[in-house]
């Protein structure tokens, strides 16, 4: 048998804490093989990124200790070396040239202030003997085969410049330009939409089978590899509970926790059920059947008359073109063209589509965060866009949002205590701050948190725990219409569940009518009463949220549904 690439022997990896030590991974054994991908699969603080960072030594120790192992890597001049023990000058040879590496934002990757064929030219002239020239020339061709459009011309982009798709696949060529062994991939399709997570695989794969490197591929989705990867292995806790083939592990999986990975799926439930979670397996407690549907629409009882919540006819929102803020005749770019829908009382109405396709623009123009260039949103028959600023603001209130990154939502120096409060007494909802303080610690409770946590700062909380602060904050105004702007697609699928069911439970508990954003159908399918599908600004397909799923009608709403990954199960 072919000999592995790279092989992790009983790595046992914790971290110095005030308390003494945490977990970090135990005894972990993995290898991976040339021409192979190998994925490695769990929630956050499975110790999967650990693992990927401690190949190339990019663990800060202290706080990291290695308590044992080694990691072995077979170089392309056929020696043998343990990558833990090697001296800084020489694993730094190997980063880059021999292990390339892909982490999961390329924003923070990228350095903001050189563009981007600079950058890959810089990888390329550290490890190789060659002319600025033939960088440059290296570093085109490079984007051309990752299928970069206009190739020379992103070359001098910024990275501001680019869509996360395309950032994602400069590094992708950064990481390949000096041809490595091994390529590790580090939820490197975290919060991508579907179309281009599927684009982005699909060019790992045919890069791979060229070259015949090896691959570690980490993410917390096991559905994401379910067409991708050779083997898995699925670690729990710093543990490796289960590895083996990929077919086997999907079809067979033999550890509790790799069942609940693939239960938690939103795609597999119809939304009447309450998605299952990694704790009620573990705790042996999987009979959901008892749950009963969400609240019916208005509509739905026989009454079809009942005036929309929110009525949106002839929406617009225009921006001018780069090269035409001074010209005469202007160019601009329909970011929302010409849309018209209705959202009635207790309604949960899904809106999907790519990056770009302006779903976003959308919902913050609902909520006047940015200004619509024409149309009307009538909130219980009155004209919004009519009203001044002044006359406005008090009206606020009624309409909140929820944004993607909870962390960049919450103010670092307050505490989520404070950040509840304030806005209550800003719009006078009680006569004294006591009050107030009582409803954010009965909001917390709700979202399954506790008085203790109100004077903690953000960052003393994981994602999931920060999505559920600024949900409890959104509701402390109690408004009639939340705008949910991406909030689950950056979490673990167990995290994600909870928060779909917690969004459930509050629907029913506050009966609020929500625009639920996403680009993904299966979470919006689950969610959402009725769905809307968007392309270029327009709305190309609209109905009942379960019918456009099983039976999509436009060929995009097709597209976006064949892009899903884990479609076979």
């Amino acid at each position: 048998m072919q000999r592995p690439l790279l092989e992790i022997k009983d790595l046992t990896i914790d971290f110095q804490t005030n308390d003494g030590f945490s977990k970090g991974v135990s005894k972990l054994n993995l290898s991976v093989h040339a021409n192979e991908i190998l994925a490695i699969v769990g929630e956050s603080g499975s110790g999967k990124s650990i693992t990927a960072l401690s190949i190339l030594q990019l663990l800060a120790a202290p706080p990291a200790r290695y308590r044992s192992g080694s990691i072995l890597f077979h170089r392309k001049d056929g020696s043998v070396v343990n990558l833990l023990s090697l001296p800084s000058k020489d694993i730094q040879n190997i980063r880059g040239n021999e292990i390339g590496m892909i982490f999961q934002e390329p924003m923070t990757s990228l350095n903001p202030v050189f563009s981007c064929g600079s950058q890959v030219m810089e990888a390329l002239q550290v490890h190789k003997r060659i002319t600025k020239k033939e960088a440059k020339e290296k570093t085109i061709a490079l984007f051309q085969k990752v299928q970069l459009p206009r190739p020379e011309d992103i070359f001098h982009r910024y990275p501001h410049e680019l869509s996360g798709g395309q950032k994602q696949r400069v590094m992708i060529a950064m990481a390949m330009s000096c041809q490595p062994s091994l390529l590790i991939a580090d939820e490197p399709t975290t919060a991508l939409d579907v179309t281009v997570q599927h684009t982005i695989l699909q060019l790992m794969q045919s890069l791979q089978q060229e070259t015949g490197m090896g691959i570690i591929f980490i993410t917390h989705d096991l559905g994401l590899v379910q067409d991708f990867a050779d083997r898995v292995a699925v670690l729990y806790k710093g543990d490796l509970v289960e590895q083996g083939d990929t077919k086997d592990i999907f079809n067979q999986p033999q550890h509790t926790y790799t069942r609940a990975l693939l239960a938690c799926r939103p795609a597999l439930h119809s939304r009447n059920k309450r998605l299952p979670v990694v704790s009620d397996f573990m705790e042996g407690y999987t009979d959901l059947s008892a749950d009963t549907d969400t609240l019916p629409l208005a509509a739905e009882k026989g009454n079809p008359s009942v005036t929309p919540l929110l009525q949106v006819d002839n929406l617009q929102v225009w921006f001018p073109g780069q090269s035409a803020l001074f010209a005469k005749n202007k160019q601009w770019i329909k970011a929302v063209d010409d849309v018209s829908f209705s959202i009635h009382e207790g309604e949960t109405l899904g809106l999907v589509g790519e990056s770009g396709c302006g779903k976003t623009t959308l919902g913050r123009a609902l909520l006047r965060l940015i200004e619509p260039s024409g149309g009307s949103i009538r909130l219980r028959g009155e004209d919004i866009l009519a009203l001044s600023p002044s006359k406005f603001n008090p009206r606020r209130k009624d309409l909140q949002i929820v944004f993607q990154d909870p962390y960049a939502s919450l103010n670092p120096r307050i505490s989520i205590g404070e950040a509840m409060v304030e806005p209550m007494m800003v719009h006078q909802l009680f006569k004294t701050r006591r009050e107030a303080t009582d409803q954010a610690v009965m909001l917390l409770e709700k979202v399954n948190l506790s008085a203790e946590h109100m004077n903690r700062y953000p960052d003393a909380f994981s994602g999931g725990q920060r999505q559920r602060i600024i949900i409890a904050r959104a509701l402390a105004l109690q408004p009639s219409f939340i705008v949910w702007d991406e909030s689950v697609s950056a979490l673990d699928v167990s995290v994600q569940a909870q928060i779909l069911n917690l969004l459930n439970d509050l629907k029913k508990s506050f009966g609020f009518t929500s625009l639920f954003i996403s680009h993904d159908l299966s979470v919006v399918k689950y969610i959402s009463d009725r769905m809307l599908v968007m392309q270029a600004g327009k709305i190309v397909e609209s109905g009942d949220a379960t019918t456009i799923y099983e039976h999509p009608q436009h060929p995009y709403t097709r597209q976006l549904l064949a892009s899903i990954p884990g479609q076979k199960t």
